[in-house]
């Protein structure tokens, strides 16, 4: 069959390699434009250009896929099929009527669940338990059109990268199968009930930041699903604080009856890694990342020279184990409108024996971020 690709991400990547290991004709592959990339603005070609040159297929990268002259490139190849995969671009109705079989799209989720740009984050943050790929055919709305196949894998303890891979590698699978009962005539359409669809929308930054009134369950899925992008974030010493690994672990009865240990309170602290009571219980931190310069290793390791715990964290004069009861405004600077804020421009850095007697106790001030 020939076919025309389009996608531009690494997700995108092994679908292709997928459909030309099969022995099918990929006459042509569109992807986005090589795009400004790093401090330095260099052009970078995106993952599928890297894979379709080192197949030798040619690459073509329309600013527009819309343009007369897309389209009339788009004919002159003339494709039996046209498989689409996180392209980046719509498609017209033109382009959608051009192929014989028409164009199918590789949608990473169990549609109608999640249409839209950030599926495989949706199903994380919702706490799904499982997600899958969906091969359907495309139409003028988005991700509405007519179900062709779906495989569904578990979600686990994925986060937003590894799953992207599983479920890149489980499309790759699914779309060959999918176009050989559309040449044999055994493939099936499936229309979708509006009803049950749900959309996910582009991420942005501000979806990374951390709100510790919530349950540790729901913050640690937000590690989960906001990495490696925008990353679940706070701050510490006016700089961005990145949390990239993080684990739901109960909390002590001492503890849970400690009323000075509030929800968004440093609860423990060891040399491999600290704990923060939220709403139920507490999240565990067991990665972090500080000025994007180096990825602290869980397990009191050093990174560049550096402890994995942040310097407040840190006391020449005591183990880092001794430190209890650090609040949030204190570890972090927060904007005036966050909930743990009380509005009070001092508090109290606590230490404590491990006897929990009150060693002493140090008055600092608390900089609004404003």
């Amino acid at each position: 069959m020939k076919i025309v690709y389009m996608g531009t991400p690494d997700f995108a990547v092994p679908p292709l390699k997928s459909i030309y290991e099969a022995g099918h004709e990929v006459v042509g592959v569109f992807t986005q434009p090589d795009r400004p990339k790093g401090r330095s603005n260099k052009l970078v070609p995106s993952d599928v250009k890297v894979a379709a040159t080192e197949l030798g297929i040619e690459v073509f990268q329309p600013e527009k896929l819309r343009e007369a002259e897309s389209v009339e490139t788009l004919k002159s190849l003339a494709p039996d099929l046209i498989v689409v995969a996180a392209y980046g671009q719509i498609l017209s109705e033109e382009v959608l009527n051009l192929p014989r079989y028409g164009c199918i799209n590789i949608h990473a989720s169990l549609l109608p669940k999640y249409r839209g740009a950030s599926p495989i984050e949706a199903s994380i943050l919702s706490g799904d338990e499982e997600t899958g790929v969906t091969i359907m055919y495309m139409a003028k709305g988005l991700d509405t059109g007519d179900i062709i196949s779906q495989s569904a894998m578990p979600i686990g303890k994925h986060n937003t990268e590894t799953l992207t891979k599983e479920l890149s590698i489980l499309g790759a699978e699914l779309v060959v199968k999918t176009i050989s009962d559309l040449e044999s005539g055994k493939a099936t359409r499936t229309p979708q009930d509006d009803s049950l669809s749900t959309y996910s929308g582009k991420l942005d930054k501000s979806m990374g930041r951390l709100d510790f009134s919530k349950t540790a369950a729901e913050l640690e899925r937000t590690v989960r699903a906001m990495y490696p992008w925008p990353c679940a974030y706070t701050a510490l010493d006016g700089k961005t604080l990145k949390i990239i690994d993080t684990e739901v672990v109960d909390l002590s009865e001492e503890i849970l009856s400690d009323t000075s240990v509030k929800e968004g309170c440093v609860a423990e602290v060891t040399k491999k890694y600290f704990v923060i009571r939220c709403k139920d219980k507490g999240l565990k931190i067991k990665k972090l990342r500080r000025d994007a310069v180096h990825v602290p290793r869980a397990g009191g390791q050093k990174t560049n020279g550096h402890s994995c715990l942040p310097q407040r964290l840190q006391n020449k004069h005591r183990p880092a184990n001794r430190l209890k009861n650090v609040t949030l405004e204190l570890l972090f600077k927060v904007s005036p409108d966050d909930s743990l804020l009380t509005g009070e421009k001092m508090s109290h850095f606590v230490m404590r024996d491990n006897d929990d007697k009150l060693n002493k106790s140090l008055t600092v001030t608390i900089m609004n971020e404003g």
